[in-house]
């Protein structure tokens, strides 16, 4: 169950709705980490029942590999390929290196991607979802935008992901919904789900500590009951898992060297005096 996020959820049936009758659309879905981005995608999958879906991700690590994400999303689609015009074919094949040839056409690969994603979903219609977009390499990223551009009455519905402060993923013109951070009661209402033992003074902290952030509602408690078993308040910051830390750490990292050494000294205080910051 996703608390506080009916719109979004009216967005995206309005989004498969459109898909079932045959008229294609997209979405692109942007936030900070842990706002519920693939929680999201998650329930959007699970919404698509009957529908043909595919589902890829942007890899941080293969963000430099030309056409890397792209091979990944399309890869459980490629048994159409035959059904592709011969340049878009040629164009594809050659972009995923199952032929030697020239440097693709960017044209031709965009109009390959809309017209292999028609072929795979067949008569029905096609969810296609795009996770950690801002990770994806650059020309898998025109070629997608290209595609999402000409979508039409092919009966696809495509949603993509993508975490404000990392990478890039340029979507003008495109419709976008921004993820805000839950309101106090959808928190608490998470938290009472998740954390419903802790303390009332804890469920505070942890309550102002995540400022309705999802992630941090459903990991501060876990590392809390991991630390301090015994259950008992202790002054100073709450302790966080590895997937906080992995969430927010590439924000960090992108921040200029002077504010990144400011939060160093503020993290290694333990006076909570801002004077001595």
């Amino acid at each position: 169950m996703l608390h506080g996020r009916a719109a979004e959820q009216s967005a995206i049936g309005d989004l498969l709705a459109g898909a079932r009758d045959g008229r294609s659309g997209v979405l692109v879905l942007r936030g900070e980490a842990g706002i519920g981005k693939t929680a999201l995608l998650d329930h959007t999958v699970t919404a698509a029942a009957g529908m043909t879906v595919v589902r890829g991700s942007g890899i941080e690590f293969e963000a430099e590999l030309p056409f890397a994400g792209l091979q990944l999303l399309l890869r459980p689609a490629m048994g159409a390929v035959g059904a592709l015009p011969e340049p878009q074919r040629l164009a594809l094949e050659a972009a995923f290196g199952t032929t030697v040839a020239a440097a693709p056409d960017p044209m031709f690969v965009g109009l390959a991607v809309l017209s292999l994603l028609s072929a795979h979903a067949g008569d029905g219609p096609l969810l296609c979802v795009v996770d950690d977009a801002q990770w994806l390499d650059r020309v898998s990223t025109d070629a997608l935008m290209f595609a999402a551009r000409r979508l039409d009455a092919e009966g696809i519905a495509l949603v993509f992901a993508a975490r404000d402060g990392e990478g890039t993923f340029p979507a003008p013109g495109l419709p976008e919904l921004r993820l805000r951070g839950l309101t106090a009661e959808s928190a608490g209402a998470l938290l009472a789900v998740h954390g419903g033992e802790l303390t009332s003074t804890i469920r505070y902290r942890v309550l102002t500590e995540a400022q309705g952030n999802p992630l941090a509602l459903l990991e501060l408690p876990l590392a809390f009951r991991a630390e301090r078993p015994d259950g008992r308040f202790r002054p100073g910051a709450l302790p966080l898992t590895s997937r906080l830390h992995m969430a927010f750490h590439g924000r960090v990292s992108h921040l200029p060297p002077a504010t990144q050494l400011l939060l160093l000294v503020a993290a290694a205080d333990h006076t909570g005096d801002l004077r001595t910051v």
